[in-house]
């Protein structure tokens, strides 16, 4: 095989077709705008818990031979390293499908290099960044030629087998039976220690640690305010009654083999009756009681894809969101592209109402009267606007380069009035868009502002309806500057630009972990902002306290539970939508 010039390679943005017969494969790659690194670190880090599912060999007779000792493995570094991208069946999601059809006729040595050198189109380098072993390179490319195992599918057998009750609702406080000020509570992920950590506001202390499962992804609330949902990428939810004399895990279930989102019914005669959660393995959404998580609905997501009407048997539920209009829950569907609005009101005849939006749907929330949900399609640049009082789509938004704005940020712009604001993971920019139909109806669903932030690489985005700060975090960014600060707006002269707070430097963290800043969270009372300093497991990590009228360091929490601590829920915010 000729030497090629890799530099020049990824110089020009071109894929070289190797002379091992793999022309009429590249043909049908289309080069792509090299993915930003911050961009390739949050796609390579989703790793899939299905992998710990197991799965059996299904060779291709055209494929390359593999003992099953071998397939296993490669299962199961295909499941920590590259499902997020082009997902579990290996259809393709952000990164391009990886079916035999395709690389039987790409071959060993082709695939080998590919997955060692990465591409231009935003495929990691796993050999020569050291992730990867040409041992395990070579496996991987024998690997992706047999056919992609099928996990195993998780119904109501399965769901039931796996609820636990521990306090069954008759055994449970009939009033709050302690002193916390449930309002001012912080529920923080501790993700590698698949653990959250309870910590009191006002005094900063941990009020408990509670098991939950494996890298809980979000934190809701009961619309009354006493139960906490957690969902783990594994799929596992805990139920936590925060009444209790210490509030504790009431009940569990396993809804599936890996999950992001969680939710409860929050119309007005079915508050606290209802949660529902949907998966990424299998694609389906259940909807269970509030009080128990006994699994009552399944639904499956799978369906064809907006535009394309192409079948996809993979399509991940992403966020999901309650209505304060209808007794309906917001369900996104990443693949497909579909917003699937399900009425919950009658659960033996349920009505789905099916809004085409775009591809990729992934994390979004409401504007600031609760009536339009805005939710980010990041792989095609744009930020989808759901009515949900009438269930329809209201419009579809250019945004910025992959948007990753959690729940958004609303405030009030001083010229263009009231605005939902993303940050993005892929450029520096943020996107103000504005949501106000009525008053201001030429700037209602257009970006009316693009500014811009420190750099790509942002997850979060956060202001208050007390503040006139906007928080824009960069955990993701190549840039240890960045990614260990924080940068702030003035929401009254906008223009102005930002200041960088160094809240990695002020968490004085001593040992050499990545302290990235993730996800800026408000206090109930709104004057103070929380940020998590987050390291790898063996390295100290901490939460960052700044007050948010002055800017300057207020506390700083350590304490040597707090592993890996990613994001933070307030009660109180989280209960009543305030971001």
């Amino acid at each position: 095989m000729e030497k090629i010039n890799f530099a020049a390679w990824r110089k020009t943005g071109l894929i070289i077709a190797l002379t091992l017969g793999v022309t009429a494969v590249m043909a049908q790659v289309k080069t792509q705008e090299q993915r930003s690194p911050s961009e390739k670190s949050y796609q390579a880090g989703d790793a899939s818990p299905v992998g710990a599912a197991i799965v059996h060999q299904n060779a291709n007779p055209k494929a390359p031979p593999m003992t099953e000792a071998e397939f296993q493995k490669g299962a199961n570094i295909y499941f920590q390293r590259c499902a997020g991208c082009h997902g579990v069946l290996r259809k393709g999601a952000t990164g391009k499908p990886l079916t035999t059809d395709k690389t039987i006729v790409s071959g060993t040595e082709y695939l080998k290099v590919f997955i060692k050198y990465g591409s231009p189109g935003g495929m990691p380098n796993w050999g020569t960044s050291g992730e990867l072993t040409d041992d395990e390179v070579d496996l991987m490319a024998r690997y992706i030629q047999q056919e992609p195992p099928t996990p195993p599918e998780w119904g109501m057998k399965e769901m039931m087998a796996s609820l636990k009750v521990s306090v069954p609702p008759s055994q449970r406080p009939k009033k709050k039976m302690n002193n916390l000020d449930l309002g001012n509570l912080f529920s923080v992920t501790l993700r590698d220690a698949g653990e959250i950590a309870l910590i009191d506001g006002k005094t900063k202390k941990i009020v408990k640690i509670l098991k939950t499962g494996y890298a809980v992804h979000i934190s809701r609330m009961s619309q009354s305010g006493r139960y906490l949902y957690v969902i783990g990428r594994d799929a596992r939810i805990n139920l936590i009654d925060l009444w209790m004399e210490e509030p504790s895990n009431v009940a569990e279930i396993k809804v599936g083999l890996e999950a992001r989102s969680v939710e409860t019914s929050k119309f007005k005669g079915f508050e606290d009756k209802y949660a529902i959660a949907g998966t990424y393995w299998p694609p389906q959404f259940v909807i269970m009681e509030g009080d128990t998580l006994k699994p009552l609905r399944i639904e499956s997501t799978r369906g064809m894809v907006v535009g394309t009407q192409e079948y996809h048997p993979e399509p991940r539920v992403a966020a999901i969101v309650s209505s304060h209009y209808n007794p309906e829950f917001i369900v996104n569907a990443k693949e497909t592209g579909k917003i699937l609005v399900v009425n919950y009101k009658d659960l033996t005849n349920l009505k789905i109402t099916s809004i085409n939006a775009a591809q990729f749907l992934h994390d979004g929330g409401m504007d600031s009267t609760g009536r339009y949900f805005l939710v980010a399609a990041n792989a095609s640049n744009k930020i989808a606007v759901v009515d949900t009082k009438e269930d329809k789509l209201a419009a579809l938004v250019d945004v910025g380069k992959v948007p990753h704005p959690g729940r958004g940020a609303n405030f009030i712009h001083p010229k263009f009035g009231p605005v939902w604001a993303t940050s993005h993971l892929g450029d520096e920019t943020v996107s103000l868009i504005g949501t106000d139909p009525k008053k201001h109806k030429d700037q209602a669903w257009r970006v009316v502002q693009t500014l811009k932030a420190q750099g790509g690489g942002s997850l979060f985005i956060k202001t208050h309806p007390k503040s006139t700060n906007l928080w824009i975090d960069t955990p993701l960014n190549p840039e240890a500057a960045n990614s260990q600060s924080i940068a702030v707006f003035d929401i009254r002269n906008l223009d102005k630009g930002y200041e960088v707070l160094p809240i990695g430097e002020w968490a004085d963290i001593k040992d050499d972990g990545a302290k990235r800043i993730v996800q800026p969270e408000y206090n109930m009372a709104g004057d103070e902002v929380w940020f998590s300093v987050w390291s790898a497991k063996d390295k100290v990590s901490a939460l960052v306290i700044v007050d948010d009228k002055t800017r300057k360091l207020k506390a700083v929490i350590k304490d040597p539970r707090l592993i890996t601590p990613t994001g933070k829920f307030n009660i109180n915010n989280t209960q009543h939508d305030v971001y």
